[in-house]
């Protein structure tokens, strides 16, 4: 069982507030991932949760046990930072078991935990070498294979890949996805990196100025932010939002959208993906707009057009040689797909 729940958790530096009446319950086996600005909380509240900080108000249950006082060794979880914290003079077979060792576990216990945890993250090769003679995604490998050999009831992961370079981070990404479903054990990982909350994550938890912003699935956030923060935190590029004016409601009653007439007084913005707009031939269209920058990107080409009083805006488009910078398109929306905010920036 790996059930954990944070009931009205605040912390304070001081006169610092960092978290504010955090609230949130993550099941047995799921992959949950915090994620959001550079100090939102994400990191504390891990730390939190792990009892590396005390939490100035609130309760933290495990599996149903109050564990708000407890210290770290008691709370029955393992923590991997983005610091690898190996011994440089214990080889991989050594470091992996040196939690065991600490525990007074016996020989036959901690050389049957190595073994297996080293065969699950393919390590079985690298067990007599040195941490200095193994590569970054490596000793982040050797890292996560001394907290699986405690057998823990959930794992901590504080940016765990943010040392490593673009390559290692997809292959490590990869480890960890393969980790979760070999073990099935309860996972709380914090990042900065929305790729890696989507493509990791069960739920994902978003952060902002120590409140939890939005919970729910990779898709469901994506689909439906919860505000305007949201909408453009989540997606690469970030959705385009653009002021709502009476040109634009001319549109979306010519396009037939049933709900605008219901909110139309609320909608201060609207908002639309990149993959929603197409580009078409300059006079056709919903808007003009002059393309600024051409991204190629193999796969995908981003065109940043100017949209006059509606801002620059981002279109994935496939690549056509017959677009240039400079150039004159008009701008087709997926009207079905358009999102409304309010004057506070709430999706309506």
């Amino acid at each position: 069982m790996g059930e954990i729940e944070l009931n009205s958790i605040e912390k304070w530096f001081g006169d610092n507030q960092v978290l504010k009446n955090i609230n949130l319950k993550i099941g047995d086996g799921e992959f949950i991932v915090f994620v959001g600005p550079s100090g939102c909380g994400k990191s504390t509240l891990l730390r939190v949760i792990g009892g590396l900080e005390e939490a100035s108000r609130g309760q933290i249950f495990i599996n149903d046990q109050d564990v708000t006082g407890y210290p770290p060794s008691k709370r029955g979880l393992s923590m991997v930072f983005q610091n690898y914290a190996l011994y440089p003079h214990l080889n991989v077979k050594e470091n992996m078991g040196f939690p065991l060792k600490t525990a007074g576990a016996s020989k036959l216990e901690i050389a049957s935990k190595v073994n297996l945890a080293s065969k699950i993250l393919k390590l079985e090769d690298y067990l007599e070498r040195k941490p200095k003679t193994l590569s970054g995604g490596q000793r982040q490998r050797v890292a996560i294979g001394r907290s699986i050999v405690r057998d823990p009831t959930a794992f901590l992961f504080d940016e765990p890949l943010s040392n490593l370079d673009a390559t290692l981070r997809v292959e490590m990404r990869l480890e960890i996805a393969r980790l979760h479903r070999t073990l099935g054990t309860t996972m709380v990982y914090v990042t900065h990196d929305q790729v890696e909350a989507m493509t990791l994550a069960d739920r994902i938890v978003i952060l902002d100025s120590g409140s939890i912003i939005q919970v729910g699935r990779p898709r469901d956030i994506y689909e439906n932010p919860a505000n305007l923060f949201v909408a453009q935190f989540i997606g690469s590029p970030k959705m385009n939002i653009m002021p709502y004016d009476d040109r634009f409601q001319i549109i979306l009653r010519e396009g037939k959208v049933k709900k605008i007439q219901m909110i139309q007084k609320k909608v201060k913005y609207f908002g639309a993906r990149p993959e929603h707009i197409n580009v078409v031939p300059e006079g056709e269209g919903h808007f003009k707009a002059t393309v600024e920058v051409i991204e190629y990107l193999g796969s995908d080409t981003f065109l940043i057009a100017n949209a006059g009083e509606y801002g620059a805006i981002t279109v994935r488009s496939l690549e056509d040689k017959k677009i240039r910078t400079g150039g004159k398109v008009g701008l087709n929306f997926n009207l079905k797909k358009i999102q409304f905010f309010d004057y506070n920036g709430i999706k309506i």
